[in-house]
């Protein structure tokens, strides 16, 4: 096992071990891997389950349960930290939307005395403080999510092998890797987003025609956020640099795009039919219609609720989905299910 507590890509030259003497030992003083003897081994059909998965390629209902089962295991840990961030995100949110909340009302309701040119008069400007309330909550956003996928990919690969999962120890080993990861979330929006604000752009210099750009941009933005929809996982359990997981998610989803797509795409689906009935259920508290034209503090409020529970429950299992399609590919294509099962202190089969 390599010098990443097992995660590190394939060594084709091995080198690594060669240094560490033995498969499953590491070179390297302070290894993350357990000395001790390990827990009692669940088996799973003849094949080892120290932790939330078996270890060997998986089925898609295996990688939705595998994130399940790991909230529900370490529901204090993840939910609890899930939470915080979630209530962060929503507070901080929340104050952008109240500071522009008597301008959007006054767009969306002008009055029957209104004209259009006052009504366009007075989009035009309350623009500049909707797109900066949206950047504040872009960026609060992606700071936040940045912490969390950190945080909860290190519990989902302690889980997987059946490592006992303490808080402290979890936050120590992502906390090295928020910064990289930051970056790398900043490229990854940026090359997805490319391709269709290029379309957009064109489609307002050269008006109509350029729609056609636009949908072209769609399926490229789609096939970019497929292709490097693994790059976070590789970041945390590989410990590698932003361009090097880059190049890694590619390389895994390569010749399996149309899978990798399909299960994240069930994936993202399964998230936002549970946020939109969270939703649902907060609309209907604070007595707001689905129509209305105009927005009440307490409907804000109760939306930011709803969020801070949806957010709660459906960014956990999003990222534990994810990081464990990443596991599954790595078995499929780097045979890692024999390394892992190393790992857990058992003999593969």
């Amino acid at each position: 096992m390599s010098d990443h507590g097992g995660w590190a890509s394939p060594d084709p030259d091995g080198e690594r071990d060669k240094a560490a003497g033995t498969p499953g030992e590491s070179a390297e003083p302070g290894n993350p891997l357990p000395s001790a003897p390990p827990p009692p081994q669940q088996n799973w059909g003849g094949v080892p389950k120290p932790g939330v998965i078996p270890l060997r390629p998986l089925a898609v209902g295996e990688i939705l349960d595998g994130s399940i089962t790991t909230i529900r295991r370490h529901a204090g840990s993840i939910l609890g930290v899930s939470a915080a961030v979630a209530v962060v995100s929503a507070l901080l949110s929340l104050a952008g939307e109240l500071w522009v909340l008597d301008d959007l009302n006054t767009v969306l309701s002008p009055g029957p005395a209104a004209t259009k040119a006052e009504i366009e008069r007075q989009a035009i400007a309350a623009l500049p403080k909707a797109l900066g309330s949206l950047g504040i909550s872009a960026v609060i956003t992606m700071l936040t999510q940045t912490f969390l996928a950190g945080f909860l990919t290190v519990v989902l690969g302690k889980a997987v092998l059946g490592k006992p999962v303490r808080f402290s120890e979890a936050m120590a080993e992502a906390k090295p890797r928020w910064l990289p990861l930051l970056g790398l979330t900043i490229v990854y929006s940026v090359l997805v987003a490319v391709p269709f604000v290029a379309g957009f752009l064109l489609m307002v210099l050269i008006g109509q025609v350029g729609v056609i750009f636009v949908l072209a941009a769609i399926p490229l933005s789609v096939f970019l956020y497929v292709r490097y929809s693994l790059a976070t996982p590789a970041l945390i359990l590989e410990q590698g640099k932003v361009g090097t997981s880059l190049t890694r998610s590619a390389r895994l989803v390569t010749g399996m795009w149309g899978r990798v797509f399909g299960i994240l795409l069930l994936v993202m689906l399964i998230g936002v039919v549970i946020s939109l009935l969270v939703n649902w259920v907060f609309t209907l508290i604070s007595g707001t219609s689905l129509t209305a034209t105009t927005l009440t503090t307490t409907a804000i409020v109760l939306s930011a609720v709803g969020q801070v529970i949806a957010q709660t429950f459906v960014t956990p299992f999003t990222s534990g989905a994810t990081a464990l399609l990443y596991i599954d590919q790595r078995m499929r294509r780097e045979g890692m299910d024999l390394e892992l099962i190393r790992a857990a202190g058992q003999q593969p089969r």
